[in-house]
């Protein structure tokens, strides 16, 4: 028996622990060999999912070439789209944790020497990355890459105007709407936008835990099940010199992550997803940190919604590491990184291999050039994407994409409209009850007040409203999706639930923002501007009735909703 083997003192400890995996069809060299978990989040729910046995098995193949075993799990997740409009949106946030979870039984109840997992969307991504801190052996994630555009370089967003539609009279034909279901999602992969399952493939990358190259590679291109090959060679390679995640995923790290996410324009969901990676291995990633990197880092990417192209065109243009090249002297480039080197080791490595030339043609086959996708440094209009406001509506803060928001709308006064659910605000929005100029506030909608869903059904429902459209700002405790446009400010944090100011403003009450300030602020009652002493006045004796009391809940989102920490912290479990 090979004693370096992590399962080996178990294996002496019961017999039939070997009896177990031959019995799975395994041999008697089998059972000797260096042991690979392969996580995945294979099933039937989605184009993110589909295709993700069939890179394992690839990967497979690799760790087979270099002399290791593997055994493939699956732990299904599930999409946000199918969850939009109703009351499955609000187990979306909580499924991170309970795929983290059951990834961490998988790989705690035996002793792994290794783990590649792969996943293409919002969050099976973080819960995967999460898990991979948690159990802290030598990982590799393998992005499940990018879908293929809709017709006329679409992406499945045309859904937000069709359903607007679809709840006007006479606005849309069935021929449309069957035109849309047949072409809005041609292939498998993750949404074609740079959306938060995007945003979470490319973070992985940057924090060096994805190979070089492999983030938003398009599903059904070759390389993609290359890619999966050599993760299976690499992470045999990394169980031999014990590279275990903690000795990449360290605060540098993610300052890294942090940067590249401020270049291409991310999802404010990574917001959310890094603090609560980081809090796995017991690192604090401050909002604040957010924020000033953005203050610096100039916006590279021209990705929709914060710009023009799709995410396979970013990929063809070079993806991560071209981004990482412009802003290398901004990066750690000393960190460790998946391939066994460091990120400056893998950007000089991946030049001389040929990566930007093999791809670029594909690129010129749309017409484009590398400069119309990512921006040049010198060619950067402006800084960062993302902005954490603070104030007396958001003491302990607030996130708005303002790359995705117009320069007019980047700082607003106005009257707040008030709803309790995204359903009565989205309804609002349908039948023409809010008005240009409004404050949309939604509200308990927290990680306590409701799972912490996203708004996307109601941001698009402004965004496809002539009426509304540059006109309206939507703020929330609640959460967007990566594909938001417009002036959507989330995350506000006390949330309602939690007795946050948000809970005790009223509709006619005056707020005002400012990206460039940094501030989101009540700075008047019932259409009166008023001193801060008197609005806090206000506020006060409004509490006294105490927020709406929550519905009792059972099961996984009863337990999340009790016990979730606040958005501005990661939105996991209270410890």
């Amino acid at each position: 028996m090979n004693k370096k083997q992590k399962s080996a003192p178990q294996r002496l400890l019961w017999a039939q622990f070997d009896a177990l995996q031959m019995g799975s069809g395994w041999d008697e060299e089998d059972i000797q060999k260096p042991q690979i978990l392969l996580e995945d989040v294979f099933g039937d729910s989605h184009p993110g999912s589909v295709h993700l046995a069939g890179l394992m098995e690839q990967a497979k193949y690799g760790v087979f070439e270099k002399g290791g075993f593997p055994a493939q799990y699956h732990t299904t997740d599930i999409c946000d789209g199918c969850a939009q409009g109703h009351d499955g949106m609000n187990y979306i946030l909580a499924s991170r944790e309970a795929i983290c979870d059951m990834i961490e039984v998988h790989g705690s109840v035996y002793p792994w020497d290794g783990m590649i997992s792969s996943a293409s969307c919002d969050k099976s991504i973080p819960a995967q990355l999460k898990a991979a801190a948690r159990l802290d052996i030598p990982a590799i994630f393998v992005p499940g890459g990018s879908m293929r555009p809709g017709p006329d370089m679409t992406t499945s967003l045309v859904a937000g105007d069709i359903s607007l539609r679809q709840k006007r009279k006479d606005a849309i034909t069935p021929e449309e709407i069957r035109d849309y279901k047949k072409t809005g999602c041609p292939s498998c992969g993750a949404c074609t936008f740079l959306g938060t399952a995007s945003t979470m493939q490319c973070m992985a990358e940057a924090l060096g835990l994805a190979l070089p190259g492999s983030a938003l590679m398009p599903a059904t291109m070759r390389d993609i099940l290359a890619c999966a090959r050599k993760a299976g060679r690499q992470i045999m390679k990394l169980v031999e010199k014990d590279i275990k995640v903690s000795d990449i995923l360290t605060k540098e790290a993610l300052e890294n992550a942090i940067v590249v996410h401020s270049a291409i324009g991310g999802s404010t969901n990574a917001t959310l997803h890094l603090p609560a990676i980081a809090r796995e291995l017991g690192i604090y990633l401050e909002p604040e940190l957010f924020d000033e990197i953005n203050h610096r880092v100039p916006h590279l990417g021209n990705i929709t919604p914060s710009g023009e192209h799709l995410t396979e065109a970013f990929w063809f243009a070079g993806g991560i590491p071209m981004v990482e090249l412009e802003l290398r002297d901004m990066l750690h480039l000393d960190v460790m990184t998946v391939t066994g080197k460091t990120l400056g080791e893998n950007l000089e490595e991946i030049q001389k291999e040929g990566f930007f030339e093999r791809n670029i043609g594909y690129l010129h086959n749309y017409g484009l050039h590398r400069e119309q996708v990512i921006f040049p440094v010198e060619k950067a209009e402006e800084k960062g994407s993302v902005a954490v406001l603070r104030g007396n509506l958001a003491p302990d803060g607030a996130v708005i994409k303002y790359s995705a928001c117009t320069q007019e709308m980047r700082e607003r006064k106005g009257p707040a409209k008030v709803y309790n659910s995204e359903e009565e605000a989205y309804q609002a929005v349908v039948e023409g009850r809010v008005n240009p100029g409004d404050m949309l506030v939604i509200r308990y909608e927290g990680p306590r007040g409701s799972g912490m869903p996203e708004m996307l059904m109601t941001t698009e429902a402004i965004v496809c409203d002539e009426r509304l459209n540059g006109s309206v700002a939507l703020i929330t405790d609640g959460r967007f999706s990566g594909a938001t446009r417009g002036a959507a400010i989330g995350h506000v944090s006390p949330e309602a639930a939690a007795g946050g100011p948000l809970a005790f403003i009223e509709t006619g009450d005056i707020l005002k923002y400012s990206v460039e300030k940094r501030y989101l602020n009540v700075v008047g009652i019932q259409g009166q501007e008023l001193p801060e002493e008197e609005i806090q006045k206000v506020l006060k004796e409004r509490s006294q009735a105490g927020i709406i009391p929550r519905p009792k809940r059972k099961g996984l989102f009863g337990r999340y909703t009790r016990h979730a920490l606040s958005a501005m912290e990661g939105a996991g479990y209270e410890e």
